[in-house]
């Protein structure tokens, strides 16, 4: 490609990127809304909200709390059951590894619901355990319940870089600590998991940068109590003093970003340090599965139960309480089954385009959200240059902000830039705002595809005098083909479980599944947040099963 297209195209992502950035940090320091011309240049929002706001301190200790918390149940129990589905004889491991990143897949604040409805006071597991002890022998609203949930709900993030590193060892080693007397799991602490170390410590650093963005697990669960973090505690603020008070608001911002943004960064120094760490690796042909013996049913029944309590009991829960008419002590299920939650929720014209919003964001949208992904990938394809280098800290800035924030800065964008007014209540806002967000994750699975693709092809087609535009176009593009493909499926999923970013940008024909659950959850509407949660767990369900058939068909 051009060098002057290149660069175009690296100027125009990082105005998306910085634009709705320095919006924030631009009104950070103005006495009131940026927007008037009465607002002055201060600091005085800074100093009430770092020293004279105390739900902010009690916000970012608690964010610190549950993050170092839950990453001290992620990263073991991740690493551990990593190990037993790579390197073990463990049973039923091809069948079990893909469901234990089911997690991911499944939004956040849909699986809160689903432990309010499975766990909660009136909940249905806790109505039976009431009727079999006589008590509920837990507390679903508490600091620690929630530590506890949002840590087993985060352990695939853990298993995919663990299982991925384990992946590229030899089992020599391991072999050599067995044949020494040491035992299976003697040599995973002492072996396998020490070889991947700084795999293990990248995971560690994005599962506590992912406690620091904790918005629909606090929000749902700690509400009661309230438990509030720096993501509940911004949205809470909208309305805090009567009206929004953006001053306030960007400050609490800004501080979310400079909490995160060095996690980030030491994100991708980790992640360079462990591809180079992969050297040490031995032959791929020398793996064997470690023998565990008598513990292999024992470690099976510990996998079964983390995705039992982490997904088979909150979403059975909340399905089946979406065809229930009413739930409590002494109701029983078969004579309450119903479909009026979901006839109830197609009565609601706004529910119903959130529906179909839903669909158009993740399949048309994600499909040119992946366009724009392989345009920016394309543009640096081989490029050796001091831009490369731009782009590749510009894309960690969106990572760097919670898509709540993400959601707020696009909204006061469009809001308040002239050229973008026209474009608020439409989807084209909610697709620019997601396409920013999962800006980083996008482009690494295209780039994964290119990465595929050997120089030489490419340098064949410009041999026989094709232009560059013409390489991409006749010969990159197709032997990607499958990548995007798989990628727009991943990029579906993802939009549909998105949630947050939506928040601040729902408005009439605007309207997503994730947002609208936000919204309805505070109206206390259980009956229609179960049903409309079910339809977004089914959509789900659609794309995953649409990237198990694409996994399939490549292996064919």
């Amino acid at each position: 490609m051009p060098r002057s297209f290149r660069i175009a195209v690296v100027l125009a992502t990082a105005l998306m990127i910085l634009a709705p950035v320095g919006l924030v940090v631009y009104q950070s320091f103005l006495s009131g809304p940026f927007f008037q011309p009465s607002s002055t240049f201060t600091t005085q929002a800074y100093a009430f909200v770092l020293f004279e706001e105390d739900d902010f301190r009690e916000a970012f200790v608690n964010s610190a709390i549950i993050a170092a918390g839950m990453t001290a149940i992620a990263v073991p129990l991740g690493c551990i059951m990593a190990f037993l589905l790579v390197r073990t004889d463990l049973p039923g491991r091809r069948l079990i590894e893909p469901l234990v990143l089911v997690p991911m897949f499944v939004s956040s604040v849909v699986l809160a619901f689903g432990f309010v409805v499975a766990l909660g006071p009136v909940g249905i597991v806790s109505v039976w355990a009431k009727g079999l002890v006589g008590t509920i022998p837990w507390y679903l609203y508490s600091k620690t319940a929630l530590i506890v949930i949002a840590g087993l709900t985060h352990v695939p993030h853990v298993f995919l870089y663990a299982s991925s590193a384990l992946r590229s060892l030899g089992s020599d080693v391991e072999e050599a600590a067995r044949s020494s007397g040491a035992g299976p799991f003697r040599v995973a602490l002492t072996v396998s998991l020490p070889m991947i170390m700084p795999s293990i410590l990248y995971a560690t650093v994005l599962v506590f940068f992912l406690g620091f963005e904790l918005f629909g697990l606090p929000l749902v669960l700690g509400d009661p109590e309230r438990i509030l973090v720096l993501a509940t505690y911004l949205y809470k603020l909208t309305n805090k003093l009567g009206t929004p008070s953006y001053d306030l608001m960007a400050v609490v911002v800004v501080s979310i970003i400079l909490v995160t943004l060095p996690l980030v960064y030491t994100q991708r120094k980790l992640l360079a340090a462990a591809n180079r760490y992969v050297a040490v690796k031995g032959k791929a042909s020398a793996q064997r599965p470690l023998a565990i013996g008598a513990w292999r049913w024992p470690a099976v029944g510990l996998i079964v139960a983390w995705l039992g309590f982490t997904v088979v009991i909150p979403v059975s829960a909340l399905v089946l309480r979406s065809f229930l008419s009413t739930w409590g002590e002494g109701v029983a299920i078969w004579p309450n089954l119903t479909l009026a939650h979901f006839r109830e929720l197609m009565g609601y014209p706004n529910l119903v385009r959130g529906i179909v919003n839903t669909l158009l964001i993740a399949s048309v949208g994600g499909a040119l959200s992946v366009g724009f992904y392989a345009l920016v990938n394309l543009a640096l394809h081989r490029w050796r240059s001091r831009w490369t280098a731009l782009m590749d800290y510009l894309v960690l800035v969106p990572r760097a902000m919670p898509g709540l924030i993400a959601g707020l800065a696009m909204f006061w964008l469009f809001l308040f830039t002239p050229v973008l007014q026209p474009f608020r209540q439409t989807l084209f806002s909610l697709w620019l705002a997601y396409t920013l967000v999962w800006l980083a994750y996008g482009m690494r699975l295209v780039s994964a595809s290119l990465l595929q693709i050997g120089p030489e092809l490419e340098e064949a087609g410009r041999v026989v005098g094709a232009r560059p535009a013409q390489v991409s176009r006749d010969v990159t593009l197709p032997l990607i083909k499958a990548g995007l493909v798989g990628s727009w499926v991943l990029i579906f999923v993802t939009f549909v479980r998105e949630y947050s970013t939506g928040v601040y940008l729902l408005s009439p024909g605007t309207e997503v599944i994730g947002s609208l659950l936000v919204s309805l959850w505070g109206t206390g509407a259980v009956d229609l947040v179960t049903a409309l949660s079910t339809v977004n767990l089914v959509l789900i369900l659609v794309g995953l099963a649409l990237m198990f058939a694409l996994g399939n068909k490549r292996h064919a």
